[in-house]
């Protein structure tokens, strides 16, 4: 199980890794069209999401660890805390990102504009 953690560990570090120079390469794209504020957007969202998807798989990584390695109570405070922190950076991120309280998103969601929306569809076929 030692080994099934660290490939958890190490999926989570790539995500990180891969996730963020995915953001960095997508910003740099947008910055070489001209648009500076743009991609200082997508970069900041993009590692954002990466960040966000590398703690959640790390999350995994340290509740395996408990429940079937380390099985002292130590560790299980240990991984409440962890789980807390972690938690509360992904709320703070995911806050960060959308802009709105995560149970408010459907509150502050515009309806479609079907003026807009056929716009959309008639310069996409």
């Amino acid at each position: 199980m030692e080994q099934v953690v660290h490939g958890f560990e190490v999926v989570g570090v790539a995500i990180l890794v891969m996730g963020s120079l995915v953001a960095f390469g997508a910003a740099a794209l947008k910055l070489r069209d001209g648009s500076g504020r743009a991609a200082y957007q997508r970069a900041r969202q993009g590692v954002g999401r990466a960040i966000l998807l590398g703690l959640e798989v790390l999350i995994i990584a340290d509740i395996v660890l408990t429940i079937t390695v380390d099985r002292t109570f130590n560790s299980a405070i240990t991984l409440g805390i962890i789980v807390l922190v972690r938690t509360f950076l992904s709320f703070s991120l995911e806050i960060e990102l959308e802009g709105t309280l995560p149970w408010r998103r459907g509150a502050t969601e515009k309806p479609p504009d079907p003026a807009t929306d056929q716009d959309e569809r008639s310069a996409a076929g």
